[in-house]
């Protein structure tokens, strides 16, 4: 089980969800969300974050 979140600092630029291996991120309104059910605590969406906003919880 993954424990990483997407913080309120998020650009909305989907540089995270485009390199996300099994595509487990989504989007809604220019807010994404990680589905700790489908990710497999990769670390790619953390590299790829230009805003640094993605954490472990």
């Amino acid at each position: 089980m993954a424990y990483k979140i997407i913080k309120d600092d998020c650009v909305s630029c989907g540089a995270c969800k485009d390199n996300c291996p099994v595509d487990c991120i989504t989007e809604a309104d220019n807010v994404y969300t990680i589905n700790p059910d489908e990710c497999v605590d990769c670390g790619t969406c953390e590299a790829n974050c230009p805003a640094s906003a993605i954490v472990s919880e």
